[in-house]
């Protein structure tokens, strides 16, 4: 087990292991807690209720939170003529067709997001046991696939986030920077856990959010009262 830092330890001590907090006690106690030489990230972590072995509890989507993530994302677009043209002029970091699955399949993984036009799913579907792993894999319910490649690339530059369950039904997202403001954080907690309970699957029974938690990238979790974060979204 890896050995935690001084700076680690001494923030724990800081949390109540035992305690589920109410989203905004939590999300100051995060921020309090922040105190490395960078702009952390704020992560939200759950457990939900679904099995994402059915097909109709298998839960991804996209959604843009009201202030943001706060982080830059770097862009790969798999694309062709008029269309690489295009993804280059809307900001694409990396454009290319063949070459760029070739990068990928030598080992090359410098980017946050890859898009794919229709048309270029036959070069990008060789890459999904190398991009599926690690939620990059593009498609369309996730926007990711498309022909709207300026549409699409604006609003995953401007904080457009893909949310999804893994295979244990656990989701990871982040929802802001410690810089934030407490009532951004807030907002953007909110708006999240309204998504995730539109989504609810019919056929998910017993409780849904068995359990969430928020940090900062070097920080210890927070447990949040899931009964308390339903109460933001009048749940």
């Amino acid at each position: 087990m890896a050995k935690k830092s001084k700076r680690y330890r001494d923030s724990l001590q800081k949390v109540d292991r035992e305690k589920f907090y109410d989203p905004k006690e939590a999300f100051e106690l995060v921020k309090n807690l922040a105190s490395a030489n960078f702009d952390e990230t704020v992560e939200f972590s759950a457990k939900l209720g679904v099995n994402p072995k059915h097909a109709d509890q298998n839960i991804r989507g996209t959604l843009v939170l009201p202030n943001g993530t706060g982080q830059e994302v770097t862009i790969a677009v798999f694309a062709k003529g008029e269309k690489a043209r295009e993804a280059e002029e809307a900001g694409a970091d990396f454009v290319g067709q063949e070459d760029l699955a070739e990068k990928i399949q030598e080992g090359w993984m410098d980017f946050d997001l890859a898009i794919a036009t229709p048309d270029m799913m036959s070069v990008v579907g060789p890459l999904g046991r190398i991009l599926g792993p690690k939620g990059l894999m593009p498609n369309p319910k996730a926007g990711t696939v498309t022909f709207d490649l300026a549409e699409s690339i604006e609003e995953f530059k401007a904080g457009k986030l893909e949310y999804r369950v893994d295979s244990e039904g656990n989701m990871h997202l982040p929802i802001g920077k410690a810089s934030f403001k407490v009532d951004e954080v807030v907002e953007n907690f909110k708006k999240l856990m309204d998504v995730l309970m539109i989504e609810r699957p019919a056929s998910a029974k017993g409780k849904y959010f068995i359990s969430i938690t928020v940090s900062s990238t070097m920080g210890p979790g927070v447990k949040i009262d899931s009964n308390a974060a339903l109460s933001l979204i009048g749940r």
